[in-house]
């Protein structure tokens, strides 16, 4: 791929030699000025365009197109880039744009899915379903220390789970794979830690992420420099609203999780959330009682610790009407933003070394669970922490 910069846009392109020779072709296009296929089989084979047809554009496809511009943008900018795809709505959009973005070419990155081994069984069988379908190259990690230490959510809490089988499994398959560059499904209204995200996230060798340490982004440029062992989160979703994603979703019908969708399922009421009994790892407390209850869901993960909303929207139309008085955050759904405040920013922010390990999550979530039981030790997977006072 041939690498441009358009100055009166103050972007990178990244054009494939047979739109390159065409532009050169053709006498009449000045500079990147140039028409674009709005047809869904070859939208994402254009770059982005001049700003003068960007104000022709409608909102969805101003979002797609820039979220296909940084695509390509990383794809021709980074040695080993990878799409983390966590089976989600945001990762089912994220793959119809990488589609879209290199058509007719499959993506040329891997795929990859952080498995804590609590996913729903649904979510499962739609990620194998897909990597069948569309072909893309699916790599699974799981956190095999953590699996041997029996770590769960209902056994150690939703804070460490999250972090022993999904942070440090997400870093542990980084190092593995040796990538240097991470698509992810973040998106700014998704929670406050979230909103200081820039497009492209800087992450140093420990994987730590520092909001005071991270690189402007005017007018669309990107710096994608980094030192050895540093790498880049990349978030093309950044700028959308659960709106917009639900919105572009029914307009390109792309295929999701069917747990989206309202249907009868057998859930129990627990610390204010509706949880759905997926499968007999889920024991019941004294007085609880599993109820089959019209319920969706607005966003996905370990089912233990993913409530469910009252809901009878069936269909992709129903739901976005439903997004229209919504006047919560998805992440409400989630228990470990519940348990713990400015969970999400923690979490990113703590690196796997001793040096980033935080005194609170140590303390509050590693030793009052161990070491105050008689004859229990703190598991490996945990032994990286360093407990300080």
């Amino acid at each position: 791929m041939t690498r441009h910069f358009a100055p009166d846009e103050g972007i990178c392109l990244c054009l494939p030699p047979v739109l390159r020779r065409i532009m050169l072709e053709n006498k009449e296009i000045e500079g990147f000025r140039f028409n674009r296929n709005r047809s869904s089989r070859f939208a994402g084979v254009n770059a982005v365009h001049h700003a003068s047809l960007m104000k022709n554009l409608t909102h969805l496809q101003r979002l797609e197109a820039e979220a296909i511009h940084v695509f390509r943008e990383v794809a021709a900018t980074f040695s080993n880039p990878v799409m983390l795809y966590s089976v989600g709505k945001d990762s089912s959009v994220m793959l119809h744009l990488a589609m879209k973005a290199f058509y007719p070419a499959p993506p040329p990155f891997p795929f990859l899915h952080v498995d804590t081994t609590w996913k729903f069984r649904e979510m499962i069988e739609f990620r194998d379903a897909q990597a069948r379908e569309k072909g893309f190259e699916l790599l699974v990690h799981v956190n095999e220390q953590g699996v041997r230490d029996g770590i769960g959510p209902f056994t150690h809490g939703s804070n460490v789970h999250t972090h022993i089988m999904k942070t440090v499994g997400l870093r542990q398959a980084l190092d593995k794979y040796r990538f240097d560059a991470a698509f992810g499904g973040a998106r700014r209204d998704e929670e406050k830690s979230r909103a200081k995200e820039r497009i492209f996230s800087f992450r140093n060798a420990q994987h730590g992420w520092d909001p005071k340490n991270q690189r402007p982004e005017m007018w669309k440029i990107y710096n994608t420099r980094v030192s050895k062992g540093e790498s880049i989160r990349v978030f093309p979703l950044s700028n959308w609203t659960e709106l917009d994603i639900w919105q572009y979703i029914l307009q390109e019908n792309i295929p999701i999780v069917p747990l989206y969708f309202a249907a009868r399922r057998p859930v129990v009421e627990r610390d204010g959330m509706l949880i759905m009994v997926d499968d007999d790892r889920m024991k019941l407390r004294p007085g609880e009682q599993v109820e089959n209850r019209l319920v969706r869901f607005r966003t996905l993960g370990c089912y233990p610790l993913t409530g469910a909303i009252p809901s009878s929207a069936a269909n992709l139309s129903d739901i976005v009407e439903e997004m229209l008085i919504a006047r919560t955050s998805e992440r409400q759904g989630r228990a470990i933003d519940r348990d713990e405040a400015g969970s999400m920013e923690k979490r990113n922010a703590r690196a796997i070394s001793d040096e980033c390990c935080n005194e609170a999550f140590a303390e509050e979530h590693c030793r009052c669970r161990f070491s105050g039981r008689s004859g229990t030790q703190i598991p490996s997977a945990l032994s990286h922490l360093r407990f300080r006072r």
